[in-house]
C-alpha cells in the first residue's frame, strides 16, 4: 500500500514538473482508464486467467466498476466547481468512508488504533488546508484559478457531490477487497474498472469538454502517468486483498504526506508550523500502522 501511494505521488510530481499543455480532466481520465484496460487485459491473457472471472464474482466486479467510475466522475466535477483546497480535503475523506463502509458491509474489525490513526492523518490534511488559505505561491494560484471557474449557485452542490464521491470511493474500496478475495485474482477488479470506465470517460469527454489534441510531450507524460497509475491500482487491489480495509485506508495518506515533504524540500517557501505539524501527524500515524505489522484475516 505504501508503494501504491508513492506511485500516485510520483504521478502528481511528474504532472507538475513536465506538464506543458492543459489537457481537460475527463480526457486525461479517459487516457488513463484506456491504458489500464489494455494492460490489465494483456496481463490476464498472459497469465491464462479468465478475463471476466467466474459467475460468482461478476456482480461484485460490476458494482466495483460502477462505484469507481461514479466516484471518479463526481470528483472531477467537484474539483472544477470548488476551490482546489476544498476539493482536496473532501477527497481525503475517502479512506475514512472506506473504513466505515468496510465495517458496515464486510464486518471488518475497526479497532481503536485504526480510528485514532485515521483521525491523525485527516487532521494532518486539515493542517495543510489551513496553510493553503494563507500561504502565497503556487498553491494559492491554483486555488484562485479554481475560484474563477466556480459558480456561487453550484458551490453547495459541489460540496455535496464531493461527499458523494467519497462515499462511492469508500464503497469501491470494499468491493475491490470483496472481489479480490472472492476471485483470488486482484487483477480482475482492475480490468473490470477499466472496461466500464473507459467508455464512460470517453462519453463524458465528448459531452462536457472540447477535445484537445495533445502534443508529443503531453502524450508521453499521459502514457507514463497512466502506466504508473495501472501499477498503483494493482498494488492497491493486492493490499486490500491481504489486509483489513482500516489499515489499508490509513496508509493511503502517505501520498498526502509525500506531497508536502516534496514541497518543503524543493520550494523556497519556509516551512510553516501548520505544515510541519501536518506532516508529523501523517508520518507518525502511518509508521505506527506499519509497525504494528500484518493483520491478515484467517479464512
Amino acid at each position: 500500500m505504501a508503494f501504491s501511494s508513492t506511485i500516485y505521488f510520483l504521478m502528481g510530481v511528474l504532472t507538475n514538473i513536465f506538464s506543458v499543455q492543459a489537457i481537460p480532466l475527463f480526457e486525461t481520465a479517459f487516457t488513463r482508464c484506456a491504458i489500464t484496460l489494455i494492460l490489465s487485459y494483456l496481463w490476464l491473457r498472459r497469465s491464462e486467467q479468465p478475463v471476466f472471472g467466474t459467475s460468482q464474482v461478476r456482480i461484485i466486479l460490476l458494482l466495483r466498476a460502477l462505484t469507481g467510475c461514479i466516484s471518479m466522475s463526481s470528483f472531477i466535477y467537484c474539483s472544477q466547481s470548488l476551490p482546489f483546497s476544498q476539493a482536496i480535503v473532501l477527497n481525503s475523506t475517502v479512506p475514512i468512508m472506506a473504513s466505515i463502509m468496510a465495517r458496515v458491509f464486510l464486518h471488518d474489525k475497526l479497532k481503536v488504533a485504526d480510528i485514532a490513526s485515521l483521525a491523525c492523518c485527516f487532521f494532518g490534511v486539515l493542517f495543510f488546508f489551513r496553510e493553503a488559505l494563507t500561504t502565497k505561491g503556487h498553491f494559492v494560484k491554483a486555488m484562485e484559478a479554481s475560484y474563477a471557474h466556480a459558480k456561487t449557485g453550484h458551490h453547495i452542490f459541489g460540496i455535496l457531490l464531493g461527499f458523494f464521491s467519497s462515499i462511492m470511493g469508500g464503497t469501491s474500496y470494499c468491493l475491490i477487497r470483496a472481489g479480490a478475495k472472492a476471485s483470488d485474482q486482484p487483477m480482475l477488479t482492475v480490468f473490470s474498472f477499466g472496461l466500464f470506465a473507459s467508455p464512460a470517460m470517453g462519453i463524458c469527454t465528448y459531452i462536457f469538454e472540447d477535445f484537445v489534441l495533445p502534443g508529443f510531450q503531453s502524450i508521453l507524460l499521459m502514457l507514463v502517468s497512466s502506466i504508473m497509475g495501472f501499477f498503483a491500482e494493482v498494488l492497491l487491489a493486492r493490499g486490500l486483498q491481504l489486509e483489513r480495509t482500516g489499515k489499508v485506508a490509513n496508509v493511503q495518506y502517505v501520498e498526502a504526506g509525500l506531497r508536502q515533504l516534496w514541497s518543503l524540500a524543493f520550494t523556497k517557501v519556509a516551512p510553516s508550523f501548520d505544515r510541519l505539524v501536518g506532516v508529523s501527524l501523517i508520518v507518525i500515524s502511518v509508521c505506527c500502522t506499519m509497525y504494528i505489522g500484518p493483520d491478515k484475516e484467517t479464512e
